[in-house]
């Protein structure tokens, strides 16, 4: 009886779509994040590329009475950089904004939290080491995105809530507010999918 109440509380919890999984792919960018976010996008020396898995849980839908939904995230990340430095892994803990219009058919995100990797960005102590300036493996972390809804675009019920889209994930010390690190940070130009469920 405790096993059928359980599973009618999952099914239930899901069918309300209070959670979300993303997965992302892209590579490192010269740029910083104003650059890339004006458009001016600079391949990085280093073919140096991401993979990363982040799960949600909705906090608010409509917040404030408007078309905004707020979740809470967590995620890995994985970062090649085998060919010039050792792997790295990636934790972040955030809170993410998702501003919903043109019918709820296209979403810009905006997130704001925390990024600990097991080791320095090679891009990261590349930039430090030319800046004179210090690394840290705790840092800020941002995530800025747009994506289109998948089910509304082609009216599609069964995809509805299956999004596709660009993001940002930056890591950097805030001009020196985090662990006096002052310089740039890292930026990963990623394209994703992400469902609600």
């Amino acid at each position: 009886m405790k096993i059928l109440f359980l599973l009618l509380l999952c099914i239930n919890l899901i069918a309300q779509e209070k959670y979300s999984l993303r997965i992302a792919y892209g590579n490192v960018s010269a740029s910083n994040l104003g650059e890339i976010i004006f458009g001016n996008w600079q391949s990085h020396p280093n073919n140096l590329r991401v993979l990363a898995l982040d799960g949600g849980y909705l906090l608010s839908k409509d917040a404030y009475d408007l078309p905004l939904d707020i979740y809470t995230k967590i995620g890995v990340a994985y970062f090649d950089e085998d060919s010039v430095h050792n792997d790295i892994y990636e934790g972040t803990l955030y809170i993410k904004a998702y501003y919903r219009f043109y019918e709820d058919k296209i979403r810009l995100g905006l997130a704001e939290g925390i990024s600990y990797t097991s080791n320095t960005l090679l891009c990261e102590s590349m930039e430090a080491e030319e800046k004179n300036d210090n690394t840290s493996k705790f840092l800020n972390y941002l995530d800025i995105s747009l994506d289109v809804d998948l089910g509304r675009v082609f009216n599609n019920k069964a995809l509805r809530g299956t999004f596709l889209g660009y993001a940002i994930k930056h890591r950097s010390g805030v001009a020196g507010l985090i662990n006096d690190v002052s310089h740039g940070g890292s930026n990963y130009n990623t394209l994703y999918i992400e469902s609600n469920f």
